[in-house]
């Protein structure tokens, strides 16, 4: 399994507005994708920034992701996202929920 991370900077005020838009806009995307299993969203409790984690069956379907819907959803979410996400990626070594084991 493969773990996409997204850090975003969120405008001030704009927790409740992230959260509709990424329910109504990027999981309806994220279920359509290839090899997509999980999506999990922080949100501190300053409201600066949200962390998003999005699980793959491999990396090659993050990849895809990446290159295709990734970029319109990021136009979408402008108004409420400050600046440019950071994302990085990793192999998932343990998970209860997906009973992935360390090897």
């Amino acid at each position: 399994m493969f773990a996409r991370t997204v850090r975003m900077q969120l405008k001030p005020n704009s927790v409740g507005e992230f959260t509709v838009m990424f329910e109504k806009e990027v999981i309806p995307v994220l279920r359509k994708q290839q090899g997509f299993k999980d999506e999990i969203t922080f949100l501190p409790s300053d409201g600066k920034e949200a962390v998003a984690i999005s699980l793959w069956e491999q990396k090659e379907n993050a990849e895809a992701y990446s290159r295709g819907a990734y970029p319109e959803l990021l136009k979408a979410m402008a108004k409420v996202i400050d600046g440019t996400p950071q994302v990085q990626n990793s192999e998932v070594s343990n998970s209860t929920w997906h009973k992935i084991a360390a090897r």
